[in-house]
């Protein structure tokens, strides 16, 4: 998978292609996809949600530029992978996510495979987590026509959000939004399409 799906493409970053290979990703899928667990596509997890492609999970992660020991906020937990990979990389790990069996599911299987700087609650993620902000980043993984204002409240001067941003219905593009002087300065990467971004808890 890493070298054939993410170094071969345009993922760079050693320490990314390295977590990319550690965590082990059929963990987070269920038993009759775990055969395809490392395929070039996103898999179902259930509730409607899926779990992203390798690729796709390795770009956002490198576009993001998570640094150790920084305080990171995930919108859309889903299977737990992408926290995974983010707590591999020594960040701490705050993930929001409002389908409450994803929630608690997610939760047990990081706390399986030891992965204590990953925090999970089942709570709507488009008010972010406030009692833990300021955030050095934020990785949104649903679709959403903005930026939550109470998400972007949470970032720091001078972070990182990375998110699907357009029509959740649709296609999104993928963005990376700096916080610059209190405003969003965005870099536009490639289209992509996730699943819409909900903010009612179930």
């Amino acid at each position: 998978m890493v070298e054939r799906q993410l170094a071969s493409r345009d993922i760079t970053d050693a320490r990314i292609l390295e977590a990319m290979a550690a965590v082990p990703r059929h963990r987070f899928v269920g038993p009759a996809y775990r055969h395809l667990a490392y395929a070039d596509h996103p898999l179902p997890i259930g509730d409607s949600q899926t779990i992203s492609q390798p690729y796709i999970v390795a770009l956002m992660t490198q576009l993001l530029e998570p640094k150790p020991e920084e305080k990171i906020l995930e919108i859309g937990t889903g299977s737990g992978y992408q926290a995974a990979v983010l707590a591999h990389l020594g960040v701490e790990v705050f993930s929001v996510e409002i389908i409450r069996g994803l929630a608690e599911k997610a939760e047990a299987v990081l706390a399986e495979l030891g992965y204590d700087r990953a925090h999970v609650k089942w709570s709507d993620g488009s008010e972010g987590w406030e009692e833990e902000a300021p955030f050095d980043a934020v990785i949104i993984t649903c679709a959403t026509a903005e930026v939550p204002p109470h998400i972007f409240r949470q970032v720091r001067e001078g972070g990182r959000i990375v998110l699907p941003l357009g029509n959740p219905s649709t296609y999104q593009t993928l963005c990376v939004i700096t916080k610059r002087d209190g405003k969003p300065h965005t870099e536009r990467v490639l289209s992509v399409r996730f699943v819409p971004m909900t903010s009612k808890k179930r």
